[in-house]
């Protein structure tokens, strides 16, 4: 098949496969209408576009939370595994050691030692994963519940842009994704500080900051490529 290139138009934010960059669209000579490459260009009439980039998305996201979540959680099962083995082997040692713990937090030696005793004797393992590993039997890692969040937020806040371009007339597009998209990254940002008790105008800003900057790389990556691919 021969591409041949029609009209300029508005390009979209992200980048798009060459030969599609820069905002242009092009079509195949045998198709019976125009094809477009991008997002800010598709036609309502290929929802599939927006529905597929939602998509990918989410699953990247996904997935990448998935295998992080998992690796974290290999790393505590491994960790869990080999304590328990030095309390079956060498329990006075890893009394000893948890209640040198207690000492180096501010306790005497005979108090220390009387409370690794007892929290030892109500639940030995727990004693060490708490204070030794630093690690919450009711915190454990959860790959599946983590991938599943992660998908779910991102497809959720992913609308956010997808409403400023049905929206926004064309030649505003751009901009409105953009304005919209840093705007909600601001609110964003300040839920978050107000929720963690940090200040929220710091945490807004920081936020926004960084969207805009990753705005920008991409775009410039994506104009880059335009220049140095397109025919």
């Amino acid at each position: 098949m021969r591409l041949g290139q029609e009209e300029h138009e508005v390009g979209a934010l992200g980048g798009c496969a060459p030969p599609c960059s820069g905002g242009r669209r092009y079509r195949l000579d045998r198709e019976p209408d125009d094809w477009r490459c991008g997002f800010v260009g598709a036609k309502k009439r290929y929802p599939g576009f927006r529905v597929a980039g939602l998509v990918a998305g989410a699953m990247s996201m996904a997935v990448g939370e998935y295998v992080s979540v998992s690796s974290q959680r290999d790393a505590e099962r491994a960790d869990i595994e080999r304590e328990r083995r030095e309390l079956a082997g060498q329990p006075q040692a890893e009394l000893d050691e948890l209640a040198t713990i207690y000492v180096k937090r501010g306790l005497d030696k005979d108090l220390a030692m009387k409370v690794a005793e007892q929290l030892s004797a109500r639940d030995r393992l727990g004693a060490h994963m708490r204070d030794e590993l630093g690690i919450d039997q009711a915190a454990l890692s959860r790959p599946i519940q983590a991938a599943w969040i992660s998908a779910a937020s991102f497809a959720s806040f992913a609308m956010v842009p997808i409403g400023a371009l049905l929206v926004a007339p064309s030649p505003f597009r751009i901009p409105a994704i953009a304005g919209l998209s840093l705007a909600s990254l601001a609110a964003l940002g300040a839920l978050g500080g107000h929720l963690g008790g940090a200040p929220p105008g710091r945490a807004s800003l920081r936020v926004a900051i960084g969207g805009a900057l990753a705005m920008a790389v991409t775009a410039t990556i994506g104009w880059i490529l335009s220049i140095l691919i397109a025919p």
